[in-house]
């Protein structure tokens, strides 16, 4: 946590999901795109990166983008938002599963415990550990 190049973004999706999966489906798509748009932004200024890993908490989302069959479940998935699936195929992209414990994004999505909170707050790098 803390080391890495990390890109925040919010906005209201357009597209309704019909469930969690589709939703983290779409949103790492988007995370996807800002990634490969910063890879070449770096290249630019002559720094090269492999693969690009993308954080994602939901298992099923994951599963999703490594698979390329067609499944009834999920063709109702418009075709734009399997960019991310064709991406982590082409090996510029690679998507990890991140557990909730150190999923920083949690702190600007839940309310937290006095402990959990503390230790997202250190990944975001905004704050040293205070004794």
């Amino acid at each position: 946590m803390g080391c890495c190049l990390t890109s925040w973004f919010l906005k209201k999706q357009t597209a309704l999901a019909i469930s969690t999966t589709e939703a983290e489906y779409v949103s790492a798509g988007k995370a996807c795109k800002q990634a490969l748009w910063m890879k070449q932004a770096l290249v630019d200024y002559g720094i090269r990166l492999d693969d690009i890993p993308i954080m994602c908490d939901n298992k099923e989302a994951i599963d999703l983008s490594k698979n390329p069959v067609q499944h009834s479940r999920t063709k109702h998935i418009e075709i734009r938002h399997h960019f991310l699936r064709d991406n982590v195929q082409k090996g510029n992209i690679s998507i990890e599963n991140v557990s909730s414990e150190d999923n920083v994004a949690d702190i600007l999505t839940k309310p937290l415990k006095r402990e959990p909170f503390n230790y997202l707050r250190l990944g975001l790098g905004m704050m040293e550990q205070i004794d």
